[in-house]
């Protein structure tokens, strides 16, 4: 994908604040400081795109962007084990969970897990509303260069295995630092919403 345009529209908390579902929506999730902003910045060759933070949590808004005026990213608020009140946890819980349920133009989420990390209850929460929403998901382990090839093919099939990923479902291994992974992903981001515009014609 040849990246002509990268635009921020809005930040959102509720649904009425969306903006007009007119673009597929691709969906970024995972937990705080799972490197999301990163990945987003390096799938659209953009260096502060989405804005990142050593501070787990800082994004706590639903953040909308349009990419070549064809497709719009949506970075969700981390969740996990970011220093705030069970208060807000609860609120982004319920935030995420109306964007999942409600957004109708939603073609996908990539869920992103740290690879060096073994999934947690809130990335198997997460995964479990996906697949009752029948959302479909790419799933993409981050931070790759912190591994050698063998300790990150070992870690994949450790959470592939937690996390009950059949063969078939796409494990993409990611590096914002080298750029592995990211053609593969677009390739992956390209084929599905060109197989839905073909299922609605």
């Amino acid at each position: 994908m040849k990246i002509t345009s990268a635009e921020f529209i809005k930040s959102a908390t509720q649904v009425s604040q969306y903006p007009l579902p007119e673009l597929p929506e691709v969906a970024f999730a995972g937990r705080s400081n799972v490197g999301k902003s990163s990945l987003i910045n390096a799938l659209v060759e953009r260096r502060n795109l989405a804005k990142t933070s050593n501070t787990p949590g800082r994004t706590q808004l639903i953040n909308f962007f349009t990419i070549n005026e064809k497709i719009s990213f949506v970075d969700l608020p981390g969740y996990g084990f970011a220093k705030v009140a069970r208060s807000v946890k609860k609120n982004w819980g319920e935030m995420v969970e109306a964007y999942l349920h409600q957004r109708p133009n939603l073609a996908m989420v990539v869920l992103i897990l740290d690879i060096r990390r073994v999934p947690n209850e809130d990335d198997l929460s997460l995964r479990d509303w996906l697949e009752s929403y029948r959302i479909p998901c790419l799933y993409v382990l981050t931070k790759n260069d912190k591994l050698s090839n063998n300790q990150a093919l070992k870690q994949r099939k450790i959470i592939e295995k937690t996390l009950n990923i059949s063969g078939q479902e796409k494990v993409i291994l990611f590096s914002a630092k080298t750029k592995k992974g990211r053609d593969l992903l677009w390739q992956e981001l390209e084929a599905h919403l060109s197989s839905l515009n073909n299922a609605l014609h």
